[in-house]
């Protein structure tokens, strides 16, 4: 089974735009019917719809294109391999509004209650609050300590459920290698 590309629609938008392939090259490439093909060539289908480069993500070269493109009864082959989509692991601080500032040290006390194997350094690096907050709300001394509600900080949106899980995975591990370190 031949795998389509990333964003099929785009793709094919590229290719009658940019391309001298036939309709049914880039259908078959595609996975779209010829006639849609047409209708992108024509303005009446995929309006408003920018085109996808195959060959800047990796999914096909100019010299396949090219081949193709001399040879009207040669399909499109896809570079067989995983397309790699790039993120950036480097997030970029966002703004926290008022509201949800004030409800960090109840997120703190949340996950002191529901996951205290984390560490008080990890804890203020998903919440966002310094680490002497962190520990003076452990300790009860925090100064309005008497008034906090614990809130589940991933339903109010201070940072996402995978984060939580990644710095969960992280203690455990730290636990772990603890434990076989005492053990030795």
């Amino acid at each position: 089974m031949s795998k389509a590309p990333l964003m099929p629609m785009a793709t094919a938008v590229w290719l009658v735009e940019n391309t001298s392939l036939t309709f049914k090259q880039i259908a078959d490439f595609c996975k779209m019917h010829e006639v849609e093909v047409q209708g992108i060539a024509d303005g009446e289908v995929a309006k408003g719809i920018v085109g996808y480069n195959p060959i800047i993500s990796g999914q096909l070269t100019a010299d396949e294109i090219e081949q193709s493109s001399n040879d009207l009864n040669r399909p499109l082959n896809i570079i067989d391999g995983d397309v790699e989509i790039k993120h950036s692991e480097n997030k970029i601080k966002k703004y926290v509004p008022l509201s949800k500032r004030q409800d960090k040290p109840d997120s703190v006390l949340w996950l002191l209650k529901n996951h205290s194997l984390l560490k008080d350094s990890q804890i203020a690096r998903l919440v966002g609050v310094t680490k002497n907050s962190v520990t003076s709300i452990r300790n009860k001394s925090y100064w309005n300590y008497n008034s906090l509600n614990a809130k589940d900080p991933v339903a109010m949106g201070l940072f996402a459920q995978k984060d939580l899980l990644l710095a969960i995975e992280k203690a455990e591990r730290r636990i772990l290698k603890e434990k076989k370190t005492n053990k030795n």
